[in-house]
């Protein structure tokens, strides 16, 4: 009798211990689920944080460079909304409306800049004002903005901004500094230096002999040869005008030799610079879970 209660005893411990390890086992696996479930969730909220941190700081940086420049009017907040972008007509913003810009100061610093504008500018027809039979000074281009800005077209504004651009002291900028190789222009330059000292150049060509230079940032280089048969006084003057030039012509080697009787011959190669257009450029992020 003592042995079959023992033995009962013994059976019911064992199923105990089963339900109980059966507990622990479920129990160990609704944690693991639950800890791999809170990883995930994690995981993605991280993501899911970082995504929306890179698309604000892109949404700063948008804005920012539209402001800086310009081309819409200062936001009410400190980015622009979907309903501002709309709403912007950059050809129809007066530049009073857009202070302290990339722009304002453009068009009106340096587009009025009397150092600059002294550049003579008779020779170009489009710059001269059909009612005075001048040039057109500044003030009268910035009137014209003004007028087509507030009573005009889009189209009387982009021949405004254009005669801005063409006749006043920023036209001297792409003079100096092209921003696109043109052999054309750099000839025509030369040419026109030859013609203020009235002298007919018997050789002008660019030498094919190209390259690249650092200054600062990288600009292109452009070589040419002249060739200069004159009396003395032609000659230095040719050499006067090359060196007060708004294009920089450095002049890398030369040679000058009597020619005869008050007749100096100059050999010269020289070097002019261009760079090329800036524009924005577009950048793709990824972001990947966990960061890797």
């Amino acid at each position: 009798m003592a042995r079959e209660v023992a033995i009962g005893k013994r059976a019911r411990i064992s199923k105990a211990q089963q339900y109980t390890i059966f507990a622990v086992i479920g129990a160990g696996l609704f944690l693991g689920a639950a800890i791999a479930l809170v990883q995930h969730f994690t995981s993605q909220i991280s993501f899911n944080a970082k995504v929306i941190a890179e698309q604000d700081k892109a949404i700063v940086n948008y804005s920012d460079t539209i402001k800086n420049i310009g081309v819409c009017k200062k936001p009410a907040g400190d980015t622009y909304t979907d309903d501002e972008l709309k709403k912007c007509h950059p050809d129809s913003i007066n530049v009073s409306e857009v202070p302290n810009t990339l722009r304002s100061k453009i068009l009106e610093g340096m587009a009025a800049n009397e150092a600059l504008s002294s550049v003579p500018k008779e020779d170009s027809s489009s710059c001269i004002n059909t009612l005075t039979g001048k040039a057109y000074t500044y003030d009268e281009m910035q009137t014209l903005l003004d007028i087509a800005s507030t009573e005009g077209t889009s189209d009387d504004i982009k021949v405004a901004s254009e005669l801005i651009q063409s006749c006043s002291a920023l036209r001297v900028i792409p003079d100096a500094l092209p921003a696109f190789k043109n052999e054309e222009a750099l000839l025509s330059s030369l040419n026109k230096i030859f013609i203020l000292s009235h002298w007919e150049p018997e050789s002008l060509s660019p030498t094919g002999d190209y390259g690249s230079v650092s200054i600062g940032n990288k600009l292109e280089a452009l070589s040419v040869r002249l060739s200069v048969e004159s009396d003395v006084a032609t000659t230095r003057g040719v050499l006067s005008n090359i060196e007060r030039s708004i294009r920089e012509f450095n002049v890398e080697r030369a040679t000058i030799e009597w020619g005869g009787t008050n007749s100096l011959v100059l050999q010269a190669q020289a070097t002019a610079y261009y760079t090329s257009p800036s524009s924005l450029v577009e950048t793709t992020k990824t972001i990947r879970v966990g960061g890797k």
